[in-house]
């Protein structure tokens, strides 16, 4: 009797996380049943385009805020029911919020991200020893980005741009670095324009410092400048506050970046994925 009852002990953690596993299989496998209805499809871009556009761009295609959602890759996670989750309640820790959706609105969404992603991942023919060789010397990449700990820190960290960027994005931040900044876009709930644009602060005494917002409010505004200094000023003890709505990065031309070299970088960035 007593060996009966202590392998019932026995069993009864091994049951219960054999139960928890099942559970959290079945809840991974939830699958999208609007997935190709085309009303859904419409209903969650219109959706997507007043609750998410001003981070993630107009057409998913990411923001200076917030990576490309059709480009294949999900950082926290793929599965419908990852992305159910993220959308609705949002990812702790960051920039990441929930959304007041129905759960049917939000099912709507991922139908419409579902039909924006590529039938194929664009093959990158580049050379990425090539890309690295050039992104840390020669490109001046490594002046202002940082990969794993190593470079600047003016523009985003790259450690893991791969993992949600896809190469037409990169792409176009660096043949036009200041398209996104021009077209218009406003921080979420603010009038300021988004993070990444220049910021001329001029100061009491004439002296004109340039740099990037990394915060702005009322009252201050917090300034990484040139020499990647992070300096915080008091609106009322300057004299003016210029956004000019274009980026510090130097535009990536043909003539400066060849498309074969471009495919290299490419080829490189490829390879950050911050696993």
């Amino acid at each position: 009797m007593k060996s009966e009852k202590l392998r019932r002990l026995v069993a009864l953690p091994f049951m219960m996380c054999c139960a928890t596993f099942l559970l959290a299989q079945q809840v991974r496998e939830v699958k999208n049943l609007l997935e190709g209805n085309a009303q859904a499809i419409a209903n969650g871009k219109a959706n997507f385009r007043a609750n998410c556009s001003q981070c993630h761009g107009l057409d998913a295609t990411g923001g200076l805020r917030a990576p490309s959602l059709v480009s294949g890759k999900f950082t926290h996670g793929a599965s419908d029911a990852d992305l159910f989750s993220t959308i609705l309640h949002g990812v702790p820790s960051t920039l990441m919020p929930g959304n007041d959706l129905t759960d049917d609105e939000t099912w709507e969404v991922i139908a419409f991200l579902r039909s924006m992603q590529p039938k194929s991942e664009a093959v990158i023919a580049g050379d990425a020893q090539a890309g690295e060789k050039y992104f840390w010397s020669a490109g001046g990449c490594a002046s202002c980005h940082m990969v794993r700990g190593r470079g600047g820190r003016l523009g985003p960290d790259l450690s893991r741009v791969s993992a949600s960027r896809s190469a037409a994005y990169i792409t176009e931040s660096l043949r036009e670095p200041s398209k996104q900044l021009s077209d218009g876009l406003l921080e979420p709930g603010h009038d300021s324009p988004i993070a990444g644009d220049t910021v001329t602060i001029t100061i009491s005494s004439g002296e004109k410092i340039i740099g990037i917002a990394k915060n702005e409010d009322t009252f201050s505004i917090q300034l990484l400048d040139l020499q990647g200094e992070l300096r915080l000023f008091s609106k009322s003890d300057v004299q003016s506050i210029v956004h000019e709505r274009k980026s510090l990065m130097p535009r990536y031309t043909e003539a400066k970046l060849s498309n074969p070299a471009l495919q290299d970088l490419l080829a490189y960035l490829e390879t950050l994925r911050g696993e």
